[in-house]
């Protein structure tokens, strides 16, 4: 078979990669944005669990994480689907890794703008939330984007937990026909199907960006 025909088959793996993508992100660059504001806390139980989340979120492979999650939460007396599992590690790993870039972001604000939203009597929650913030996030857009393309990609690792991604079908497919050269290259062309463009997408916002900044 031309690897072509195997696509159709493979569209349902497609579909989980970009639903556990998209999750993980959703809820990951949230946390992040918690746990970066949390390891600069003045209250240092706060900031320790937070720096220690961070840590641990960067320093594991994400390979590891979803092997603890997925085989350690049975152990507590937890039961977890694949899904679940993934999502849970993806998630942390994404909080992580956002927490260092939203953090970097928050830092490069000039002091000036702190300052002067200070002086004009607005309180520090209104200068974080209307003054801090807003330029941060221009700053952080490019970045993040960068960090949803590679998570895309990451979820091939998610095979490992039986989770019905891409390579997990195609591995499967691939058992089937005994055709694995066929059935990869066309794994492969799914995921450049979805990389490429998005990776164009970033270039684009980071260039429109970097000319209002």
């Amino acid at each position: 078979m031309k690897w072509t025909e195997y696509l159709p088959e493979l569209a349902s793996g497609l579909g989980v990669a970009l639903r556990l993508t998209g999750l993980s992100l959703l809820l990951g660059f949230p946390l992040g944005l918690v746990l970066a504001k949390l390891t600069d806390s003045r209250v240092r139980a706060l900031r320790l669990v937070a720096v220690g989340l961070v840590e641990i979120g960067r320093g594991l492979p994400l390979l590891v994480l979803l092997y603890l999650v997925y085989q350690g939460l049975p152990q507590v007396g937890l039961t977890a689907t694949a899904m679940v599992s993934a999502v849970a590690a993806f998630t942390w790993s994404a909080a992580a890794y956002s927490a260092e870039v939203i953090r970097a972001c928050l830092v490069a604000v000039p002091v000036g703008q702190r300052e002067a939203a200070i002086a004009a009597g607005m309180s520090d929650r209104d200068t974080f939330r209307f003054v801090i913030l807003p330029q941060a996030a221009r700053l952080a857009v490019p970045p993040l984007m960068n960090l949803a393309v590679q998570w895309f990609q990451f979820t091939s690792l998610a095979y490992v937990i039986t989770l019905p991604e891409i390579m997990q079908a195609a591995y499967l497919l691939g058992t089937v026909n005994f055709d694995y050269l066929s059935v990869f290259l066309a794994a492969g062309f799914l995921y450049a199907a979805v990389t490429i463009p998005a990776s164009g997408l970033v270039s684009l916002v980071e260039k429109r960006l970097s000319r209002h900044l």
